[in-house]
């Protein structure tokens, strides 16, 4: 049961609105909810959120605005909720800085473990010389090496650089366009096809059946995420 965390669901759809707010509140969350951008803002001010639910199409303000707004004074984690049929707009908010999509109908089930995942990405503590595990796979990114089930496994620069990428943002959903600019630099933001290449070579290195990964995996039409249970 989840204690004293804070969320804010910004939907102008009141079914919406109640579901969630009654799912979150059943699992001990305190929720405060908001019907379009506007006050979806001043809430987001005022009540100091640990995440917020941000609906993509709304009224006054729409999901992008409320994003951009938001990121020039906050960094608090954002779940986006959009409409199939929204894709682009899907990608730009990632791109903007939000944290990870659900896809409208979702269940509860998925929005409770999306939920948990970024509250847990956003309490850890960064360090520079932590050791990240997922599976039989163990990386030391101050030493800056790589195991699985115990024997060292080489990886270039570059494939070290992706997967460091991958670590520090953890159970979220990285687009193609932000993992080329980190990784490669502006130049390379429209070259997916690099990216789908370094990706192959990673799973090939760290997953049991690089064919179907199972940490390494893709969101279609989005980017890739390291899932990390």
């Amino acid at each position: 049961m989840a204690v004293n965390e804070r969320i804010l669901v910004i939907d102008d759809e009141a079914p919406i609105r109640r579901a969630l707010q009654t799912a979150l509140t059943g699992h001990g969350y305190q929720v405060e909810v908001a019907e379009d951008g506007e006050d979806g803002l001043v809430r987001a001010a005022t009540y100091s959120p640990q995440l917020i639910v941000l609906d993509l199409m709304m009224p006054k303000l729409d999901g992008i605005q409320v994003l951009q707004d938001l990121r020039s004074w906050s960094q608090v984690p954002v779940l986006v909720l959009s409409a199939r049929g929204e894709e682009q707009e899907k990608v730009r908010a990632l791109d903007l800085g939000a944290d990870d999509y659900l896809t409208k109908p979702f269940g509860i089930d998925e929005f409770l473990a999306r939920l948990r995942a970024l509250l847990r990405r956003n309490a850890a503590t960064a360090r520079p010389d932590a050791v990240a595990t997922f599976g039989d796979v163990t990386v030391d990114l101050g030493r800056r090496v790589v195991t699985k089930s115990g024997e060292e496994v080489h990886l270039t620069p570059t494939e070290f650089a992706l997967l460091a990428a991958f670590i520090a943002e953890p159970d979220r959903v990285l687009t193609h366009r932000h993992l080329l600019d980190r990784v490669w630099g502006g130049y390379a933001v429209d070259n997916a096809q690099q990216l789908r290449v370094y990706m192959g070579y990673l799973r090939k290195k760290l997953e049991d059946d690089p064919a179907n990964p199972r940490w390494l995996v893709t969101d279609p039409g989005v980017g890739y995420r390291l899932r990390m249970e």
